[in-house]
C-alpha cells in the first residue's frame, strides 16, 4: 500500500472510531470506556449501547464487552 493510500485508510478509521465514539458516548459510556469500545471493531456497537439502554452500568458492560 502506499503512503497516500495508507493515509487515506487511517483517516478513514479515525473517522469511524470518532463517529463509534459519538454514539457511545451519546448512549452513556464515559470518555474512557467509549474510546476503548470505539476503537475495537469487532465489538458490536448496538450490542453495547443495549446494554446501557436495558440498565446494565456502564462498568459491567465494559466487563461484559471487553
Amino acid at each position: 500500500m502506499s503512503t497516500t493510500q495508507t493515509e487515506v485508510v487511517e483517516s478513514e478509521l479515525a473517522r469511524v472510531v470518532g463517529w463509534r465514539l459519538g454514539k457511545l458516548q451519546r448512549a452513556g459510556y464515559g470518555e474512557e470506556g467509549g474510546r476503548d469500545i470505539a476503537e475495537r471493531l469487532e465489538i458490536d456497537l448496538h450490542r453495547a449501547i443495549d446494554l446501557l439502554k436495558s440498565g446494565c452500568p456502564e462498568e459491567t458492560a465494559l466487563r461484559i464487552l471487553l
